[in-house]
C-alpha cells in the first residue's frame, strides 16, 4: 500500500495469488481507490469460476489466464491505458 501511495501508475499488473494468499486481489482493491485510477490487470494460473468471481469483485479491467500471451497483453494494455486517459509516455 505504501508503494501505491508514492506515485502515479498507468497500469497495475498482478498475479491473483502470490505465496498462496490473495495478495494480488488486495493490491487490486487498493489500486482501484487511487486517483486517477490505473488500469488493473489480474492474471492467474488457477482459472476457476471462483477465482474469476473474486477478481471481478473489484474493478478489474482485464482478467487473464496463464500462460500469458505477451503480444496480446501488450495490445490489451495499450488499448486500456489509452482509453483510461491516464498514460504518461506510455509505450507498449
Amino acid at each position: 500500500k505504501l508503494m501505491l501511495s508514492s506515485g502515479h501508475f498507468d497500469a497495475i499488473l498482478t498475479d491473483l495469488w502470490m505465496e498462496k494468499e490473495d495478495i494480488g486481489l488486495e493490491l487490486a482493491r487498493s489500486a482501484s481507490k487511487l486517483k486517477p485510477r490505473p488500469v488493473i490487470v489480474i492474471f492467474t494460473g488457477y482459472g476457476s469460476a471462483s477465482n474469476a468471481r473474486a477478481a471481478l469483485s473489484v474493478p478489474v479491467d482485464y482478467f487473464a489466464l496463464k500462460p500469458l500471451d505477451v503480444d496480446e497483453l501488450k495490445r490489451v494494455l495499450n488499448r486500456l491505458v489509452v482509453a483510461n486517459g491516464t498514460q504518461r509516455g506510455w509505450r507498449s
